[in-house]
């Protein structure tokens, strides 16, 4: 018997579908993954912003998680937005017990719309129980700087290792260029830094960028990619998302990208046999 291949996504629900849940669902579905949930919290938003949260109950949250991992066990887990202290807690609780070895941390703390989406007291959660699980932490340089106190790029690194991260994939790492979107990729195995650029697409509709790319570096580690890999190509995805999107009108604010520019069927594999 032959299998897909289970990607599964720890996220807030976004109800105008660009964002969170909805953008992994449809990212991972893109490239070829079967996708699966946690819904950790569920938002009232759309493209101008946030209105209200409301947070999952944490035993919810853990049972979601149990019922995934007892049957249909993901080969790669992403993780969003947490909301709460107790939702965080409930998360690194499972985290713990499961240890997926392809985890991304997305460490969602404010949106597109500049919206605060993480409460200060589920930061240390986050930082002392979630970080150091991680196969790699993706915050942008909004959410560096919250986390590091620093803006010096390096030391922003060393922070974050300091607070037990692996990899590290610092989003839009070069901020003083508009004609270039350039990301900063640590990778712990050798201590190197990367730099990975893109060709800035002039477009407003980038709600759910973070989500997306996250999701898409999850789905090609299932997929059996190396890491370096893994991230080259989700950032080739986004960048196509945006590009394909770019001249779409979704809502009057920052509408989504076009996640399904190229969609794949679903891939799926004989789990007797390993994949690449």
């Amino acid at each position: 018997m032959r299998t897909y291949y289970p990607v599964l996504s720890i996220a807030g629900s976004d109800c105008s579908g660009g964002a969170g849940i909805q953008a992994d669902i449809k990212t991972m579905s893109a490239i070829g993954c079967y996708a699966m949930s946690v819904i950790s919290s569920i938002t009232a938003q759309n493209t101008t912003g946030v209105r209200s949260i409301m947070a999952v109950s944490p035993e919810i949250v853990a049972d979601q998680i149990d019922m995934v991992f007892d049957d249909t066990p993901p080969l790669a887990v992403k993780i969003g937005m947490l909301c709460n202290t107790g939702v965080a807690k409930a998360v690194a609780d499972r985290l713990a017990r499961y240890r997926p070895a392809k985890l991304i941390v997305d460490p969602v703390m404010v949106s597109t719309s500049g919206s605060m989406l993480l409460e200060k007291e589920a930061v240390e959660v986050l930082v002392n129980e979630i970080f150091p699980l991680a196969l790699l932490v993706t915050p942008n340089q909004m959410e560096t700087r919250a986390l590091t106190g620093e803006t010096d790029p390096q030391r922003q690194i060393a922070r974050l290792r300091e607070m037990g991260c692996g990899n590290i994939l610092i989003k839009g790492g070069d901020t003083d260029r508009t004609d270039v979107k350039t990301d900063l990729l640590y990778l712990s195995d050798s201590g190197e830094t990367v730099e990975l650029k893109a060709d800035t697409v002039e477009t407003v509709n980038t709600h759910g960028t973070g989500c997306t790319l996250s999701s898409a570096i999850a789905s090609y580690l299932a997929l059996g990619y190396g890491l370096s890999d893994a991230v080259g190509m989700a950032k080739l995805y986004v960048t196509r998302a945006l590009r394909e999107g770019a001249w779409i009108t979704t809502g009057k604010g920052h509408g989504p990208v076009n996640h399904f520019f190229s969609p794949r069927r679903l891939k799926n594999f004989n789990p007797k046999k390993p994949s690449k």
